[in-house]
């Protein structure tokens, strides 16, 4: 009886196996490459050269001017870590990341760049009527200061080679601090601003670019200037999606890069920006769709295909 039993318990297990692991993944891999092969292969798509350069599902960075940008990625854009920015509103993280994205690319209303007084602005060193602006920065928003010093190798070894050519401000420091015995360059972040603002006032670390100062201090200047007017941004343009991973934008988001894309693209082919500009909009029109086959939601676009359209129309960049 026993053995009956078992025989008949390994048949059902063989059978389930054969039917669960063989047959029916057969089955759906037939139906997926005869029927679905795009989808069933990951959605890939290919360049002018037949070259694979990413699948159309998932949002991929973009850093050449002449073409469109995704959305920003709290999972840096990396499939396998799919992740929103988790943020609260009430976090200062949350709104000093989309003041940088703004602060790289807001315009008056006019259509003029705001970089220029940025600059200039924070070169005068006065923020809310008192000076030190880097200074203030860094006492207000610790977790920034510390956060660039972790943002590239090369910050801590500024703050370790200032460290070493002030040995009292370190003193005072760990008299300050008793229990931090060694303290590390990430412990001296806001002690180092603090100092390296009055030492060199309008000024931050050389190890930051000019434009990178303008989109850190954007909120700053904001504050000190709330009633100045500018464009306004789309929403997508400085938000992530909730998988960071999103591969579309708005159509909106889409014309507010085209003076850019357009202005690269003319300048690349030494063709009027006018013509040049007129051709992307087609692009865009093209390949622009909405939900339910346009019956709802707003137009977006796929930042891979528009992008990928681009090179196909104009050619390879330089």
């Amino acid at each position: 009886m026993f053995a009956k039993t078992l025989a008949k318990s390994i048949f059902l297990l063989i059978s389930l196996i054969i039917i669960t692991c063989v047959i029916y993944p057969g089955i759906l891999w037939t139906i997926g490459q005869s029927i679905f092969p795009f989808q069933a292969n990951g959605s890939i798509l290919y360049n002018s050269e037949h070259k694979a350069i990413g699948s159309k599902l998932i949002a991929q960075p973009f850093t050449k001017a002449e073409f469109f940008q995704s959305r920003p990625s709290a999972a840096s854009y990396d499939a396998s870590a799919s992740t929103s920015s988790a943020l609260a509103p009430s976090n200062y993280a949350l709104r000093d990341r989309v003041a940088r994205s703004i602060g790289a690319v807001a315009k008056y209303q006019n259509g003029q760049p705001i970089a220029s007084d940025v600059a200039k602005w924070f070169k005068q060193d006065v923020y809310q009527g008192k000076s030190n602006i880097v200074a203030q920065w860094a006492t207000l928003h610790p977790s920034l200061a510390t956060a660039w010093v972790n943002a590239d190798p090369t910050h801590a070894a500024y703050i370790n080679q200032w460290a070493k050519t002030h040995p009292d401000k370190i003193k005072q420091f760990m008299n300050d601090n008793p229990s931090i015995a060694q303290p590390s360059a990430v412990d001296l972040a806001v002690v180092f601003f603090q100092n390296f603002s009055k030492e060199t006032p309008g000024k931050f670390p050389a190890t930051t670019t000019e434009a990178d100062t303008q989109s850190l201090f954007f909120d700053m200047w904001r504050q000190d200037n709330p009633d100045i007017l500018l464009q306004t941004i789309p929403a997508d343009y400085v938000t992530t999606s909730a998988s960071g991973l999103d591969p579309h934008i708005s159509l909106e988001n889409a014309y507010y890069q085209l003076d850019r894309v357009t202005a690269k693209w003319a300048a690349d082919l030494k063709r009027n920006p006018e013509e040049i500009a007129k051709e992307i909009e087609e692009i865009l029109t093209a390949n622009a769709s909405a939900p339910l086959g346009g019956l709802a939601g707003e137009k977006f676009v796929n930042v891979l295909e528009v992008n990928i359209a681009l090179e196909k129309h104009f050619g390879s960049t330089p």
